[in-house]
């Protein structure tokens, strides 16, 4: 069974998302905000994707505030995690937002919040978990 991390500091936002992915998409979720887990969760191979929230407002890592954004981009330059998909997840969504936001980070995708087509919303993360 595939693993999804949900990187996300709305509780509320958590428990619509994983019960989309587990009852919806067969998949196992784990969630948190803390970046260190995070870090960890991802070089002991305990995800096969991340769902990263953009704004997390409560994250930091060895002492900076960091951003959804900021914690990708650590991902896709460590070797041991570059591999591993990461779709963005904000509820900034204006003009130009997407495609800033996969450049700056190197997002392997992006999902606008609010989750409104939870088949779609399955389907994208689908189409990134790595295939057996």
């Amino acid at each position: 069974m595939k693993t999804v991390l949900i990187v996300e500091d709305d509780p509320i936002n958590l428990r619509v998302f994983s019960k989309i992915l587990t009852k919806r998409g067969g998949l196992e979720v784990k969630g948190t905000e803390d970046v260190e887990e995070v870090m960890k969760i991802a070089q002991t191979g305990q995800a096969d994707l991340i769902l990263m929230d953009v704004s997390l407002q409560h994250s930091s890592y060895q002492g900076k505030s960091v951003d959804g954004i900021k914690i990708t981009q650590m991902l896709k330059a460590d070797p041991q995690t570059a591999n591993l998909p990461v779709i963005l997840v904000t509820a900034h969504a204006m003009e130009g937002d997407r495609e800033n936001f996969l450049k700056q980070s190197g997002a392997d995708g992006y999902i606008s919040k609010p989750v409104v087509d939870h088949q779609q919303f399955v389907d994208q993360i689908m189409a990134l978990l790595p295939k057996d």
